[in-house]
Order: C-alpha cells, then sequence, then structure tokens
C-alpha cells in the first residue's frame, strides 16, 4: 500500500518592497540676494535712459540728417554731472563678486571661472543678438518703404555705440578673479593704485606728442571703469564677511553694523574730495565741462574717460553707498519691490532697445510728419519734455515686450544656476 507523502507547506511570497525615490541633488543653499546691488543697477539703467532722452536734437534738411545734442546748449552741461555709468559697473562688479563667493561655498566646488565667463556671455549673446538682427531688418524695411538712405544709415551708426559698455563689461567680469585677490591682499591699497592708473595715464596722454596720446588713452576704456567695478568687488566681500560674523556672533552682536558705521567717515571724505578734484580738473584744464561727448568740444571726457569721470565715478559711488539703508528702504513696499523685479529682469533690454524708441519717435516726427523739433532749452522745450517723454516710454514699452523674453535664461540653465548656488545678485 503505498504511504502519501505530505507536501510542505508552501514558503509565503517576499513582501513588496517600495521602490527607492531618486536621489535628489544636493544645492546649495539659496543667498539671499542683496537689493541695494538691484537698486543701483536700476538707478544707472534709468539714469542712461534720461540722459540720453534729454539729448535729443535733429534737423532733417531733405537730404541730411543733423544731430545735435539739447544738452550743449546753456547749461545743460550741469545735468551731465549726473552721468550714472559707474553705478552700473560698481553694481556689475558686486553681482560678478556674489557670483564669485556664492560659487566658492557650493558644496561640488566653485566652478572654473571661465566657465562663468562664457555663461554671462552666452546670456548676453541672446539680447545683443536680437538688437542686431532687428536693427538688420528693420534698416533693410525702412530703405525698402523709402525712407532716405542717409537718415537710415546716420540712425543705423548710431544705435550699436551702446554695445561698448557690454564689451568693457565682459573683460572686467573675466578679471574678477584677479581683482578680488587684488582686494584680499592689499584692500584699500588697491582701490587707490585702481584710482591712481587712469589718473597717470591721463597725464601722460596730454604730455605725450603726436599719435602715442592716443593710443595710450584707449587704455583708460578699461582703467577708468575698472576703479567702479572694484569698488563693487569690495563692496560684495565685505559685505559678505560681515554677514558671516553677525550670524557667528548671534543677532545681539552690534559688530556689523560698527564695521558699516566705521565707513561713513571715509566713504563722506572720498565723496567731497572727488567732487572738488573734479571741479578744479574742469576749471584748471584741458578738460571740458560736459562728462560726455559735446559737438564742439575740443576733447570728450567719456570717449576715452578721462580723470574727471573717474572722479565723478568715486563720488558717485561714495554717496550711493552712504545711502544704502535709504536706497533699500525704497523698495521695501510691494510696488517698490514689483518695480525694481521688473526693472532688474529687463534692464539689459531696456539698455539695449532706449535709444531706438527715442529714434522712432523723433522720425516719425521729422520724416513722417515733416515737424521740426523743439528749440532745446526754450520755453516750449521745457514744456513739451512730458510729451515726448511719454512718447518714447510707449515705444520702449512696446520694444521690451517684445524683445524682453531674450534675457530670460533658459530653464536648464536657471536649474543649473541654481544648483551651484550662484542666484546671489
Amino acid at each position: 500500500m503505498a504511504l502519501a507523502v505530505p507536501r510542505p507547506p508552501a514558503l509565503p511570497a517576499p513582501p513588496v518592497l517600495p521602490a527607492a525615490p531618486p536621489p535628489t541633488p544636493v544645492r546649495a543653499p539659496r543667498r539671499p540676494r542683496d537689493p541695494f546691488v538691484d537698486v543701483v543697477r536700476a538707478v544707472g539703467t534709468l539714469g542712461v535712459v534720461m540722459l540720453h532722452w534729454l539729448m535729443a536734437e535733429a534737423t532733417w534738411d531733405g537730404r541730411a540728417l543733423h544731430v545735435g545734442n539739447a544738452l550743449g546748449h546753456g547749461a545743460g552741461w550741469l545735468l551731465t554731472w549726473g552721468q550714472p555709468l559707474a553705478l552700473l559697473f560698481f553694481a556689475a562688479g558686486a553681482s560678478a563678486a556674489y557670483g564669485r563667493l556664492a560659487s566658492a561655498a557650493a558644496p561640488g566646488g566653485p566652478a572654473p571661472w571661465t566657465h562663468v565667463v562664457v555663461g554671462r556671455l552666452r546670456a548676453t549673446a541672446r539680447p545683443v543678438g536680437a538688437f542686431a538682427g532687428a536693427w538688420a531688418v528693420g534698416v533693410g524695411v525702412l530703405l525698402t518703404l523709402g525712407v532716405p538712405d542717409a537718415a537710415v544709415w546716420r540712425l543705423a551708426r548710431m544705435a550699436p555705440q551702446l554695445l561698448w559698455f557690454l564689451a568693457v563689461w565682459v573683460v572686467l567680469v573675466a578679471l574678477v578673479p584677479v581683482l578680488h585677490a587684488a582686494w584680499r591682499r592689499w584692500r584699500w591699497g588697491a582701490l587707490g593704485v585702481a584710482v591712481a592708473l587712469p589718473l597717470l595715464v591721463d597725464g601722460l596722454r596730454f604730455g605725450l606728442p603726436g599719435d602715442l596720446t592716443t593710443a595710450l588713452a584707449s587704455v583708460n576704456i578699461l582703467l577708468a571703469w575698472a576703479v567702479p567695478f572694484l569698488a563693487g568687488v569690495a563692496y560684495a566681500d565685505l559685505r559678505s564677511a560681515w554677514s558671516r560674523r553677525a550670524s557667528a556672533a548671534g543677532p545681539s552682536s552690534g559688530r556689523a553694523a560698527g564695521s558699516v558705521g566705521g565707513y561713513r567717515a571715509l566713504l563722506g571724505a572720498g565723496a567731497v574730495v572727488a567732487v572738488v578734484a573734479l571741479a578744479v580738473l574742469v576749471v584748471a584744464g584741458p578738460y571740458p565741462p560736459s562728462m560726455i561727448g559735446m559737438p564742439g568740444d575740443a576733447i570728450s571726457n567719456l570717449g576715452p574717460p578721462t580723470a574727471p569721470v573717474v572722479a565723478l565715478g568715486v563720488a558717485q559711488v561714495c554717496l550711493v553707498l552712504l545711502a544704502r539703508e535709504s536706497l533699500v528702504r525704497s523698495v521695501a513696499t510691494p510696488a517698490g519691490a514689483r518695480v525694481l523685479q521688473v526693472l532688474s529682469r529687463r534692464s539689459m533690454t531696456v539698455y539695449l532697445w532706449h535709444l531706438t524708441a527715442m529714434f522712432a519717435v523723433v522720425g516719425v516726427v521729422l520724416l513722417g510728419l515733416g515737424q521740426r523739433l523743439p528749440v532745446a532749452w526754450s520755453a516750449d522745450w521745457w514744456a513739451s519734455r512730458p510729451v515726448w517723454f511719454a512718447g518714447y516710454l510707449v515705444v520702449l514699452l512696446v520694444l521690451v515686450r517684445l524683445f524682453g523674453r531674450f534675457e530670460d535664461r533658459p530653464r536648464r540653465e536657471r536649474t543649473t544656476a541654481q544648483v551651484r548656488g550662484s542666484g546671489t545678485a
């Protein structure tokens, strides 16, 4: 008789474990933006726009477009002392230094600075490429529509003149590691040397004969704007150091505030000395009183920059640093923060296109309507400024709406910047 062999009991199925979540990339902590840098950039951008819009002066005789400068009449040169390019370079230096400090603190280590420069170039190439392409198309359209060749080509030569700022900016950004190291090693001595170099070049420029002066003067295109740029690097480095000390010491410590207060006397003295030096240089000569190039002047204080422009830049940087708390409070309201955010996101678009907006309005009035512009500094000129500025602004807002998206970084670049911790102003 066969015996039944019992089957072994079935083993229970192993439990199904939940899938492990994908690894989360380690991100550097986002450092808060410094609103002061954004405010200075916005003030500088608006100052450039307003100054250029005040310059509009042109006549059309049916064959040639004659372009002048409304600020070359009367006491218009006084307004050029508000020429704010130094503020733009200061903000650029501070922004670049903040980015370098944030990159150094990232978990993955700092990115090679060449990669940072290439990234800045790529971001700049988009709005600049759109600007150049649109102008190329616009020239063809205007010529096809029968706009006089002389007027079209005159405007086409004037529009790209703004790009010099971006060329100098790129070179200075590439030099940030050198400038930052110089500041950390020599501190105020580095700033002193930065101020002295363009002044020395200017002294040699007017002491040498012949073509050497032209070649020598061109060096100041970089050296003069390196002064406010290095001041921005120094500001970012000092603010970062004070923030670290304040965090380590706790909220009850006043060391950071004391450090800021200790520099107020130095900044005040620097502003006074710079303004006095500016006045002396203009009175003694050979410098003209205008801080920009004017028709009829023997030399231009801006192309290339001269000693008065350096002095003006030092004064402006000192004054905005003294007014830091007030400037930051001015954008603490929701409305102020919103305006600042829009200007920060579209500063390059506004810079590139504000002259085009002015050209469009003036061109319609001169060539399209056959009207003359008001005589500069006359009662009619002053009374009509709000109307003209409103026209410029409407056209500029349309252009910003059309071309502002080219200033936005692609999503992949934004994500990489966040991972690298370079979101600091």
